[in-house]
């Protein structure tokens, strides 16, 4: 059996300063989360393309391919679209705030950070992708419901068309005050009780 706890969610760092990757890891790994690391952008979309993370923590200035061109590989990608992307990032700037946010950006913390902070938004953006799965698998389960309902619908009419007996199914009309039975509402008749109506 295994006896490890469960991971709160599978993290990947992305910065191309080792120091401060090697902070935020073990500062995560302290708090339950499963993280990897990578150095650089391209890194990055190789590491995602084979197990991709929960959630991305992605530095803005870096060599080759900088963070915002990451997060649009990213968010045009069919397969990784979906995972959020928090920006971590000396810049302070409006501007790089605002590109940030145009080009997919789940939030954006700026360095110097404090862990509370970085550990709050990112439960956040952890909080909401497992209520946007929860409801995708709802709806997934609603859809399949919805079709065994129509087949069944589909079979009780061909049974109810194709029986050489009378068939009608009634419901009982009741009194709201007393409870008594008034009149009776058809719901289903198939064809030979119909002719005989």
């Amino acid at each position: 059996m295994n006896s490890q706890p469960k991971s709160k969610g599978n993290i990947l760092l992305v910065d191309d300063m080792p120091d401060n990757l090697q902070l935020l890891s073990d500062l995560l790994v302290k708090l339950g989360y499963t993280v990897r690391s990578v150095t650089s952008g391209r890194m990055a979309l190789k590491t995602i393309q084979v197990k991709p993370p929960d959630l991305i923590l992605l530095d803005v200035k870096m060599p080759e391919m900088n963070g915002y061109q990451v997060c649009e590989a990213l968010k045009a990608n069919p397969d990784t679209y979906k995972i959020p992307v928090i920006f971590i990032s000396a810049l302070d700037d409006v501007f790089d705030k605002v590109k940030a946010f145009e080009c997919g950006g789940a939030d954006y913390i700026t360095k110097p950070f404090q862990i509370p902070e970085v550990v709050a938004r990112l439960e956040n953006q952890l909080t909401i992708q497992r209520q946007q799965r929860l409801l995708q698998e709802e709806i997934t389960k609603r859809r399949e419901t919805e079709e065994m309902i129509y087949q069944s619908r589909a079979l009780l009419a061909s049974v109810l068309n194709s029986s050489f007996d009378g068939i009608a199914a009634l419901e009982a009309v009741r009194d709201p005050v007393t409870g008594e039975i008034e009149d009776f509402r058809c719901l289903v008749v198939n064809p030979v009780i119909s002719k005989f109506f």
